[in-house]
C-alpha cells in the first residue's frame, strides 16, 4: 500500500494565508468606494462578530486564534428539525461529530483530533463548555441546543483558560441572559416521521434588582424503522421525545456586582442507536444492493433513557481596576442505554429477509452510570485599568465520581445474564494566568501559563466468576503539567490583522476497567503542541469578513482507543505521536442586499507514527488493506489517518430576501455540509472506509410585522443521501446510518 502523502500542504496553506491577507489589503479602494455609498444610505454591512474565546468580550477579528461563531438565523435554521448537537458537524471547518449512542454520546473531533472511546468514562480532547461550566463526562455533551446566543468553536490548544482536557480544541455554548425587558419567542416546526421541534423562552423582570429567563424545548420524533424479524423483542426503533428546560435568575443590585444562577433538566426517553448487521457489501464500503434505511432486522431490545440536571452560580464582583469571577456549578446524569449490539439476528429468515441482518453470534448490552456527580469551582481575577496591559488568571477545582455499569442479556430470554462495574472518582486543579500587552499601536502580544494537577482512581467489580482480571481490577493515576501559549496580533491596517499562535495542549491519562473480552488497559498523558498563522479582515465597506489560517500540530503519545475485533474489546494504548497540519477559511459576502453568502472549509492532514505499533485483524471479515507484520497475525497502522477525521470539509450558505412594498420580506435559504471519507477505526479496511457525505438544507418564509412573525417550509437532508457514519467491529459487518430526509413546517413568533 502506498502511504506517501500526495503533497505536503503547509507550506501552500501558509502561502494561500498570506495571499488572502493581500487581496484583503487591496480592498481598501473597494471599502473607499463603498463608503460613499453607505452614505447615500444605498447599502448593508456585516454585523460585527463579538465573542468570548479568549474569556473577555471582544471582536472576534482581534482574537488570535481560529474561532467560528455561529448564532441567530443561521443557528436557528440549522436547529429547525429536531437534530441534536450532532447538527454542528460540518457546519464548521474542521468540525466532525459522531455518535454510536444516537442522541446520548456525541463524539467530538477537531483537525482530525477526537477520541471514538464508547465506554461511559471516556475522556475527550475536545471539550464542551456550556455557559462557562465544562461538561467533561461525554454523556453530558448532547445537552440540547436552545435558546441560545451563540455558538463558537475554538481550533487547537485551549490549555491555559478553559477546564481541562483542551488539547484539540473547544466548542463553547453561551445561552440568552435574562434582561430586565419583558419580551421573548416561541418556535414551531413540524415534519416527516412525526418530527417536532417546539422551543421558546421569556423574560420574566421580577421588579427591584432581580430579572429572570425561562426557555425550554421539546423534541420528538415517531419511530420510523421497522424490524422485520417478528421474534425481535423491539419491533419500531429511531423515535424520541427529549424534553429540555433552563431556568435563570439574575440579580442586579448596582454596577459593582451581579448574580447569575442557572437550573437546567434534560429527559430522554427513545432508541439507542440501531445497529444494522450484513450493512455493508463484501469487498467494498458500498451498502448492500436492496438496503432499505426504514427496515432492520434484530433479535434484541433496544431502548434509551437519560435523566440530567446541573445547576450553577456566575458571581461577579467590580472593582477598581479589576473584575472578579466566580463560577460553581454540578452537574449529574444518569444514562441507560440498551441495544442489540450484533446489529441483527442469529438465525436466517425466511425470504425475503435471509442474508439480511443476519449476524454470526448474540450479543446484547446496556451501558449505564449511576451516582454521578460533577463539581466545578473557578475564580478568576481580570484586569479593567486602561493602559498597555490586560491580564487575567485564577484558580479551577473540579471533582468528579461514578459507576459505569454494562450488563449482558440473553438474546433468547431478554434477560440480564451479569454485570460489570467500573467506580471511577477523578480530582483536578489548575492555575492559570493571560497576558495581553500593546507593544506598538499596531502589535500585540499574549501570553499563557497554566498548571494542572490530575488524579483518577478506578476500581472494577463484577457479577462474573470469569471477569478478565490479568492486568487487575483497581489502578490509580497521578498526572501534573505545564502548559503555555505565546500569540501576536499586527494590525495591517485598519480592516486587518494578522496573527501567529503557537500553543500546548495536555489530557491525563485514562483507564479502562477490566471486562469479560479484555484485561483492563492504561493510557499514559498526551501532550500536543500547535502552530498557527493566519489573518482576520473585514473589507469591501464591511461586506465582506475573512478568517483564513494554516495550522501544522504534534500529539507525543496519542491516547488511542482500539475498539472491536472478534470480541468487541475496548483497549486503550498510546502511539509515539501524530502529526496533523492544514488550513481552514471562513468568508462571508453580503454582495447586495438582497443576499447573503457564508463559505467554510478546511483540508486536514492527520498521521500515525509509531513503526512498533500494531492490531489483530478485524472480527467482522473485512479486507485489511494495512500491511501484515511480517511473522504475526497483527497488522500496522504506522501512517493511517485518525479515526473520524475528513481531510475535507466544507460548508455554504447563502440566503436571498425579496422584500416587499409594505416592508414584509419573503425569503430563500440554503444550506450545504461536505465531509470527505474518514476511517472508522485505526486500521484501514475497505469496508469500514465510510464515504464521502454531502447534506443540504433548503428553506423558503416569510416574515411579516416588522420581524415578529415568520413562517416557513423547509426540508433537510435534500438529496436524501444515505451513509455508513460508523460501524461496530465484531460480528458480520454491522454500521449505522445517518438521518433520512425530512420536509416540514415551521413558525416562529417574537414577543
Amino acid at each position: 500500500m502506498n502511504r506517501k502523502p500526495l503533497i505536503h500542504r503547509a507550506p501552500l496553506a501558509l502561502a494561500v494565508t498570506l495571499a488572502l491577507s493581500a487581496w484583503s489589503a487591496q480592498a481598501q479602494d473597494a471599502t473607499k468606494e463603498g463608503e460613499a455609498a453607505r452614505a447615500a444610505g444605498q447599502n448593508k454591512q456585516l454585523e460585527t462578530v463579538v465573542i468570548t474565546a479568549e474569556r473577555r468580550v471582544e471582536n472576534i477579528k482581534d482574537v488570535p486564534n481560529a474561532v467560528t461563531a455561529i448564532s441567530g438565523e443561521k443557528l436557528d435554521v440549522l436547529n429547525s428539525s429536531g437534530q441534536d448537537v450532532r447538527f454542528l458537524s460540518g457546519r464548521v471547518p474542521s468540525l466532525n461529530i459522531e455518535s454510536s449512542f444516537g442522541r446520548a454520546f456525541p463524539r467530538f473531533y477537531i483537525r482530525g483530533y477526537g477520541n471514538t472511546d464508547f465506554r461511559l468514562n471516556a475522556s475527550q480532547p475536545v471539550s464542551l463548555v456550556y455557559d462557562d461550566v465544562v461538561q467533561e463526562n461525554p454523556i453530558l455533551k448532547g445537552f440540547p441546543v436552545f435558546d441560545v446566543k451563540s455558538v463558537e468553536v475554538l481550533a487547537g490548544p485551549q490549555g491555559t483558560l478553559f477546564g481541562r482536557n483542551t488539547p484539540a480544541g473547544v466548542v463553547k455554548f453561551e445561552s440568552v441572559k435574562p434582561s430586565q425587558k419583558r419580551d421573548g419567542y416561541f418556535n414551531i416546526s413540524y415534519g416527516t416521521f412525526g418530527t417536532m421541534n417546539v422551543e421558546g423562552a421569556a423574560n420574566l423582570p421580577l421588579g427591584g434588582d432581580w430579572s429572570a429567563r425561562v426557555s425550554g424545548q421539546v423534541q420528538h420524533r415517531d419511530n420510523w424503522v421497522h424490524n422485520a424479524n417478528p421474534k425481535g423483542a423491539t419491533q419500531d426503533t429511531e423515535g424520541y421525545n427529549d424534553r429540555a428546560v433552563r431556568l435563570q435568575a439574575l440579580y442586579e443590585p448596582h454596577k459593582q456586582f451581579s448574580a447569575l444562577f442557572n437550573v437546567h433538566n434534560r429527559e430522554l426517553k427513545g432508541s439507542a442507536r440501531v445497529f444494522r448487521a450484513s450493512m455493508i457489501k463484501p469487498g467494498t464500503n458500498d451498502l448492500v444492493d436492496g438496503f432499505d434505511p426504514k427496515v432492520n432486522y434484530t433479535d434484541g431490545t433496544n431502548t434509551q433513557t437519560l435523566h440530567a440536571t446541573g445547576g450553577s452560580a456566575r458571581l461577579k464582583w467590580v472593582m477598581e481596576g479589576f473584575n472578579i469571577h466566580s463560577i460553581t456549578a454540578i452537574e449529574s446524569v444518569q444514562p441507560f442505554s440498551r441495544g442489540d449490539i450484533d446489529g441483527g439476528y442469529i438465525y436466517k429468515a425466511p425470504p425475503p429477509y435471509a442474508n439480511q441482518g443476519e449476524a454470526l453470534f448474540p450479543s446484547e448490552s446496556s451501558s449505564s452510570m449511576s451516582g454521578h456527580r460533577q463539581l466545578t469551582q473557578e475564580v478568576r481575577l481580570e484586569s479593567t485599568a486602561a493602559g498597555p496591559m490586560r491580564w487575567q488568571g485564577g484558580v479551577y477545582l473540579f471533582d468528579e465520581r461514578y459507576t459505569a455499569i454494562s450488563t449482558d442479556y440473553s438474546s433468547a430470554t431478554t434477560l440480564a445474564t451479569g454485570h460489570v462495574d467500573t467506580h471511577q472518582t477523578n480530582r483536578a486543579y489548575a492555575f492559570f494566568g493571560s497576558v495581553n500587552y500593546d507593544v506598538a499601536p499596531d502589535l500585540t502580544v499574549r501570553g499563557g501559563l497554566r498548571y494542572t494537577s490530575d488524579k483518577k482512581d478506578l476500581d472494577v467489580t463484577s457479577s462474573y466468576a470469569n471477569l478478565n482480571t490479568s492486568t487487575g481490577t483497581t489502578a490509580s493515576t497521578k498526572d501534573s503539567k505545564w502548559n503555555w501559549d505565546l500569540s501576536g496580533t499586527y494590525k495591517l491596517n485598519k480592516e486587518t490583522n494578522l496573527y501567529a499562535r503557537v500553543g500546548t495542549g495536555f489530557r491525563a491519562s485514562s483507564i479502562q476497567g477490566a471486562s469479560l473480552f479484555a484485561g483492563q488497559s492504561q493510557a499514559t498523558p498526551e501532550n500536543v503542541t500547535s502552530f498557527e498563522a493566519g489573518v482576520k479582515s473585514e473589507f469591501w465597506d464591511r461586506r465582506a469578513r475573512l478568517a483564513a489560517n494554516a495550522f501544522k500540530y504534534q500529539v507525543k503519545d496519542l491516547q488511542l482507543t482500539a475498539v472491536g475485533g472478534t470480541n468487541n474489546a475496548n483497549r486503550l494504548l498510546n502511539a509515539a505521536k501524530a502529526d496533523g497540519n492544514g488550513f481552514e477559511l471562513n468568508l462571508e459576502l453580503l454582495p447586495t442586499e438582497q443576499l447573503l453568502l457564508t463559505v467554510g472549509a478546511s483540508y486536514n492532514n492527520t498521521k500515525i507514527k509509531d513503526a512498533s505499533l500494531s492490531l489483530p485483524k478485524c472480527g467482522s471479515g473485512c479486507n485489511m488493506l494495512d500491511p501484515l507484520v511480517p511473522g504475526t497475525n497483527r497488522y500496522s497502522i504506522d501512517g493511517n489517518p485518525l479515526p473520524q477525521a475528513p481531510k475535507w470539509v466544507a460548508n455554504l450558505t447563502a440566503r436571498y430576501a425579496i422584500p416587499t412594498a409594505d416592508g414584509n420580506e419573503f425569503y430563500v435559504y440554503t444550506d450545504w455540509a461536505y465531509r470527505s471519507k474518514v476511517n472508522f477505526f485505526l486500521y484501514e479496511a475497505t469496508e469500514f472506509t465510510g464515504k464521502s457525505l454531502t447534506e443540504g438544507g433548503l428553506r423558503g418564509g416569510y416574515i411579516w410585522n416588522n420581524g415578529k412573525y415568520e413562517a416557513a417550509v423547509f426540508v433537510r437532508n435534500v438529496t436524501n443521501q444515505v451513509r455508513a457514519t460508523g460501524a461496530i467491529d465484531f460480528n458480520n459487518l454491522t454500521g449505522f446510518i445517518n438521518d433520512p430526509r425530512t420536509y416540514g413546517v415551521q413558525f416562529k413568533a417574537l414577543f
